[in-house]
């Protein structure tokens, strides 16, 4: 046997294997015979007897005939119904065989001279972390969606509330995402290729300051819509109000009408008193939360003492008897403008009752949003919010980046435009990130000579000559046909 792996190991040996023999060792082995059954013999007078099973497969063991009855009458011999009995095992020799030609199969299989059955591939994809309410399905949204058109795209969608992000030095990061299942909570962790952020990054409210979060993902330099260095800057109002005084300024007031503001660092610098009524904005907080409309000097005071407790920055606007608010976003190329009129006859429109609807595009919207978007490098998903007065003039009062809530009856709209513009984002970053780009098998270059030798050789194939003695044997004994097999060209 030890003759025979060596032989069969051999390179020259295997090559002058004949052609089809090794398809044909890919064939499974032959089912082993089932057990021998019981054997049953046809006893005189036309009842059965049973006979006791066979414990040897060479001794066979015969019916003993029942005594009859009747001695005057000679019984008539039965011809007897035996099948025959089955062998349990193989025989040493069908053993010995059968390892050898498994020693042929695995020395062919290792040569790789058969072809192996394929595996399925794992499934290849993307992860995108969504950062919303869950509310808002995004999974749904990206289906059936693929980048460089062979990679899926799993969505992982969580709130800022429920992530920790650890970053390394070397460009990673593990999201580890808080879930509930069966009333129990537990953490479920990943890396993700790409960052889609819809929430707030910071407000001033309780436990509602995640900007070390979206420094964990500029740290391992995540890729992300918007970028995280304009969500980052969108943090604090005043300072994107700041950009907004540059761009009023370059483009003068009759192409960009700022409202007029006055920011204060803390409660020590409110003793200038503005023109009232005004409008106090205390810290950083969304949909109207910390405003407050003051309407003389003695609210503005008390107003100043409720500051000093915040311990935070102020701003104060005067205040606008509006007709209706504007807002024009914009994501990617479309652009929608929307017009909310208060019902209810709250000065902040946002509050109680209002009517929403979606009005024509005009180049002075448009040049408002196109200014925005290119604040802190560049905003894909923007918007911009303005009051239109009751004395006929537009008055620019905040920006706001991809959080931006989708309004209107167009949301669904909305959202497959943010999701192709996701799509075609990360099939741009791989295609400029070479870590992401699937490798490449590079082959070793020819000489002039070894060219003309393999065109030979695939010109006109190889006649291997027949097995001999023990091989052509071993062949005979596994029914192997021996012929010739065709050499396909790479």
């Amino acid at each position: 046997m030890n003759y025979l792996r060596r032989r069969l190991s051999d390179s020259t040996f295997i090559s002058n294997l004949p052609n089809g023999y090794l398809s044909d060792l890919q064939k499974p082995d032959p089912p082993q015979p089932p057990p021998p059954a019981q054997q049953a013999s046809l006893a005189p007078g036309g009842q059965s007897g049973g006979a006791p099973p066979s414990t040897s497969p060479a001794v066979e063991r015969k019916p003993q005939p029942q005594a009859q009855p009747q001695p005057q009458l000679q019984p008539q011999p039965q011809p007897q119904i035996q099948a025959k009995p089955q062998p349990a095992s193989q025989p040493s020799g069908t053993g010995f065989f059968s390892s050898i030609t498994n020693v042929v199969k695995q020395t062919a299989a290792s040569a790789g001279l058969v072809e192996q059955t394929p595996v399925a591939a794992p499934k290849k994809f993307k992860i995108l972390l969504v950062i919303d309410d869950p509310a808002q399905e995004w999974a749904k949204v990206f289906r059936g969606k693929k980048v460089q058109g062979d990679y899926d795209i799993k969505v992982e969608q969580a709130q800022f509330g429920d992530i920790d992000v650890v970053s390394h030095a070397n460009g990673t990061c593990t999201v580890a995402v808080q879930v509930l299942r069966n009333d129990t909570k537990g953490i479920r962790s990943f890396k993700p290729d790409f960052v889609l952020i819809r929430q707030h990054a910071f407000s001033m409210t309780e436990n509602e300051d995640f900007r070390n979060l979206i420094i964990a993902l500029q740290y391992a330099g995540i890729p992300s819509l918007n970028s995280l260095e304009s969500i980052y800057n969108l943090c604090d109002k005043p300072w994107a109000f700041s950009q907004l005084i540059s761009a009023y300024r370059r483009l003068g007031p009759e192409k960009f009408p700022l409202i007029e503001q006055t920011y204060y660092p803390n409660y020590k610098e409110m003793v200038a008193m503005p023109t009232f009524p005004v409008v106090v904005k205390i810290g950083h907080a969304h949909s109207g939360v910390g405003k407050v409309k003051v309407d003389n000097h003695s609210k503005f005071q008390d107003i100043t003492s409720v500051v000093a407790l915040t311990k935070t920055y102020t701003t104060s606007e005067p205040f606008i008897d509006s007709k209706y608010d504007i807002r024009i976003q914009k994501i990617g190329t479309d652009y929608k403008v929307y017009m909310r009129t208060s019902i209810s006859g709250n000065w902040k429109s946002n509050t109680g009752s209002a009517m929403l609807e979606q009005v024509a595009m005009t180049d002075r919207y448009k040049l408002w949003v196109d200014t925005c978007s290119e604040m802190f490098g560049g905003m894909e998903i923007c918007a911009v919010k303005a009051i239109h007065g009751k004395d006929g003039k537009d008055y620019i009062t905040e920006v706001a980046g991809s959080s931006m809530p989708l309004i209107g009856d167009h949301q669904a709209e909305d959202k497959q435009l943010i999701c192709d513009m996701v799509v075609a984002k990360m099939n741009a970053e791989m295609g400029s990130d070479s870590k992401l780009q699937r490798p490449t098998t590079i082959q070793p270059s020819q000489t002039p000579m070894e060219k003309e030798v393999a065109s030979d050789l695939k010109k006109t194939p190889t006649q291997r000559a027949p097995p001999q003695g023990c091989l052509q044997y071993i062949l005979d004994c596994n029914g192997v046909a021996v012929g010739p097999k065709p050499v396909q060209a790479n």
